[in-house]
């Protein structure tokens, strides 16, 4: 689940008067700190946050409405106002995260059993890098993950920001009147969301009920590319700032960490190789590996995964490759490309 939300511990104020009276208040705040980092460590870093979070923040809220859509796909402009009567699943997503992807099939599936008992999917696409913000490549993407339901283009984060959403993906579940009854932060809990869809609509029970994924053999944490927020990927014998530079792998790599290979140009959101054969090198612990990527030309990238070489990947427009799909546990991935003008952005596992 990839998350917005940052907590700046430095920016909590000090006390620093020291008569008897400050020690208590000094004491009652500082139990108070505890429990609200506490309370956030659990969110953020606890069981829920890998596999999902069902929120309660927004329940029983009237939705808002959309905001700021640039183009729909698959449907013409649609209003939460014209969809009262409707049982209505808010799906923020975008086509190269791995989490939103994960949960496609379960809300596809949904869509064509439910959507002739007033039941519709109305998917936000918010992008996260700038060629998500691309018609053409958001149609694509809608294309080839068999997508039919109506998507709108929040390229500007209106609708998000209007749902105070920080989440890819991210479900708002909204009755026949209006209001939002269930959130879904995250992967999972699709149980639970197909049998509140079933009641909504008027079925007892649903039809078939999908299990949760099995994300257990995953211990590896997304890895950006870009100077913005590369800084825990990279080896930290290797430069992560912005600018282009030549590269040397070390010899050993440390578990979740990348590094690269010749000459790179690191930008805010992506790495660009500007040699011929320029590599990565990462050393992970997953029995899948994807990698977001673009090229300024179609190119073979070549992969080996402990010195064994895998299927060659052929990167053409931007958007989410499988690259590995193996045994689980510790393994060292390289990829190779031939020619200048690779674009990565992040590496994502399971």
């Amino acid at each position: 689940m990839r998350d917005l939300r940052t907590l700046d511990i430095a920016s909590l104020p000090a006390i620093t008067r020291s008569t008897d009276w400050n020690v208590k208040m000094r004491k009652i705040f500082a139990l108070a700190v505890l429990a609200m980092v506490l309370a956030l460590a659990a969110t953020q870093f606890g069981p829920s946050a890998l596999f999902g979070d069902q929120g309660n923040g927004y329940d029983h809220e009237p939705a808002p409405e959309f905001a700021g859509i640039s183009t729909w796909l698959n449907s013409p402009p649609l209003t939460m106002a014209a969809l009262k009567g409707r049982v209505v699943l808010v799906q923020f997503w975008t086509y190269s995260c791995i989490n939103s992807l994960r949960t496609l099939p379960y809300v596809t599936s949904w869509y064509k059993k439910y959507k002739d008992r007033g039941f519709i999917v109305v998917g936000i696409h918010t992008p996260e890098f700038a060629f998500e913000k691309q018609t053409s490549n958001v149609e694509a993407a809608v294309n080839r993950l068999g997508v039919t339901y109506p998507v709108g283009k929040d390229d500007r984060y209106s609708t998000w920001r209007a749902y105070g959403n920080q989440y890819w993906p991210a479900a708002y579940l909204i009755d026949r009147t209006g209001t939002i009854v269930m959130t879904q932060f995250g992967e999972g809990n699709y149980k639970q969301l197909e049998e509140t869809i079933a009641n909504l609509v008027g079925e007892h029970l649903p039809l078939t009920r999908a299990p949760d994924s099995d994300l257990s053999a995953i211990d590896s944490p997304e890895m950006y590319f870009g100077a913005d927020k590369n800084r825990d990927a990279i080896v930290p014998s290797q430069t992560s700032d912005a600018g282009e530079r030549s590269y040397t792998a070390p010899e050993q790599l440390p578990l979740n960490r990348f590094a690269l290979s010749g000459a790179w140009k690191l930008g805010k959101n992506d790495a660009m190789s500007s040699t011929d054969g320029a590599e990565i090198v990462l050393r992970f612990w997953a029995p899948k590996v994807n990698l977001v990527a673009g090229s300024s030309a179609p190119q073979t990238v070549l992969i080996t995964v402990d010195g064994k070489p895998q299927s060659p990947v052929t990167i053409q427009g931007s958007q989410l490759y499988p690259i590995y799909v193996g045994t689980g546990g510790e393994h060292l991935l390289r990829v190779t490309a031939p020619k200048a003008g690779l674009s990565a952005y992040t590496f994502t596992f399971g």
